[in-house]
């Protein structure tokens, strides 16, 4: 009998010599989640999980969310005898296959059979970039897509032509990076489905301070460029402001004239699907989850609607040259002046607003001295 097993919600597996993240758990929760919902809604769920590792996902696709079948991929074929005892130990036989191929080749395989799947989980290193395209060819209409990014230096600014190159898009520093690295996935896969006349919209979206994860649903509709754009960033007073396409020659500071640093096309729109997540909340209250999931799904919704940014508490401080009154604190201060402020999870040490940077400073001072 091995000594090694671990236990991931209703999962138990070993790991060996494969890679397994316990500190993405979080991402792997919010996604049996949502599965397990469209099971309910949908009466039906099929996965693709293109790179299984250990194959800690497709036992919890299965015995969490009711997945009634799972085609758990992994490139290594040397994981073959770890994720087939792993798999034997929660799936009955019929209910999953094992494959070591390259998750592109799988997608364009299931495409020619015309064998759609429900839920294509995509948990790459680096970009998912290269699987996009190829994964919207065996996904269903309404089906979910969850995408995965690791490569925080490109999508924070650090390196311009290889996010161009992944992404089409130019990405530059900012204090928001975090947000960006989720609006860039979610940009990709917008500019994507908008190749094949499809449209996406988020489910949600969650960064964990080192990791980018994004799942969108598919749906058979012209795409609408209305939240596919830019962000502008002043350097000179720290303000951030949106743009369509055809704002791009008016890009300029609005409020001190400087130039801004400019980071798209990317997805504007809501980071999160409240609905969903909604939804999500109920569920997690219901199985009874740990308090953390349940604070971590309310500020979601709290941010879900907000601008495509947030402002470092430091950064106000800075700017301000102060020290900053507590968030929460800030957070009412903003609201009393009939702006609207949330927390982030993206980043315990800031907040979101549709207040201008500006407002911001002087509600600070405001509640310093007060």
């Amino acid at each position: 009998m091995r000594q090694d097993w671990l236990e991931e919600g209703k999962a138990r597996f070993a790991i060996a010599n494969a890679f397994y993240r316990s500190t993405s758990q979080v991402g792997r929760d919010l996604a049996i989640l949502a599965a397990a919902l469209y099971r309910r809604q949908n009466s039906h769920l099929r996965v693709i999980d293109a790179m299984t590792g250990c194959g800690v996902r497709s036992l919890r696709y299965h015995l969490e969310a009711g997945a009634d079948w799972v085609w758990a991929n992994e490139g290594n074929p040397e994981l073959q005898t770890l994720l087939s005892e792993n798999l034997r130990q929660g799936m009955t036989p019929g209910t999953y296959r094992i494959t070591h191929q390259d998750a592109n080749q799988l997608f364009f395989s299931c495409a020619q059979q015309q064998d759609y799947y429900d839920l294509i989980d995509i948990d790459s290193f680096g970009s998912p970039a290269p699987f996009v395209s190829s994964a919207l060819w065996a996904i269903k209409f309404g089906g979910l897509l969850y995408l995965t990014s690791t490569d925080g230096r490109t999508t924070g600014g650090h390196a311009v032509d290889k996010s161009i190159q992944l992404y089409g898009a130019c990405a530059r520093s900012h204090p928001a990076v975090h947000e960006q690295g989720l609006r860039l996935l979610m940009g990709c896969a917008a500019q994507k489905a908008a190749e094949r006349g499809f449209h996406i919209e988020p489910v949600f979206s969650i960064f964990n301070g080192v990791i980018h994860r994004v799942m969108v649903r598919v749906l058979p509709r012209v795409a609408s460029t209305e939240h596919y754009g830019f962000l502008a960033y002043c350097y000179g007073c720290g303000q951030f402001r949106t743009a369509a396409w055809r704002q791009l020659g008016q890009l300029g500071c609005e409020v001190c004239e400087t130039a801004s640093v400019v980071s798209g096309p990317m997805w504007l729109g809501p980071l999160h699907n409240v609905d969903d997540l909604s939804e999500m909340a109920e569920l997690a209250a219901q199985w009874q989850w740990p308090q953390s999931i349940q604070r971590l799904l309310a500020v979601m919704l709290q941010e879900a609607a907000m601008p495509p940014y947030y402002y470092l508490l430091a950064e106000i401080g800075r700017r301000g040259k102060m020290d900053v009154p507590a968030r929460e604190r800030l957070i009412k201060g903003i609201c009393d002046r009939s702006y609207r402020a949330t927390r982030t999870h993206l980043d315990t040490q800031a907040i979101k607003t549709d207040a201008p940077l500006k407002v911001c400073l002087e509600i600070a001072r405001g509640l310093r001295v007060s």
